[in-house]
């Protein structure tokens, strides 16, 4: 279902600094606190791998937004990644 929904200004700002720390977009912090709201989702226990490493903080939302970046190693031509890790100097 979509639906329009007015904040206040301090609530607004709130969920986008939110959103902005956890990576998450506003509509997922949104539909989470109404799942917890309506007794939907258990407050204790995250539902999935995903929610569960935020929730214990084991990853960190990204410091900067999205960003295209070019390859700094470029391999030799007939060269693949494979071929690096079969190289016989490794411990």
């Amino acid at each position: 279902m979509a639906m329009n929904l007015r904040l206040a200004p301090e609530v607004a700002a709130a969920l986008q600094a939110e959103a902005e720390r956890t990576g998450q977009s506003q509509q997922e912090i949104v539909r989470d606190a109404l799942g917890r709201r309506l007794h939907l989702i258990d407050h204790e226990d995250p539902t999935g791998d995903r929610e569960h490493a935020r929730a214990t903080r084991a990853v960190q939302p990204a410091r900067v937004p999205y960003r295209k970046v070019t390859p700094r190693l470029r391999l030799p031509k007939g060269t693949s990644s494979l071929d690096l890790l079969d190289r016989g100097d490794r411990f």
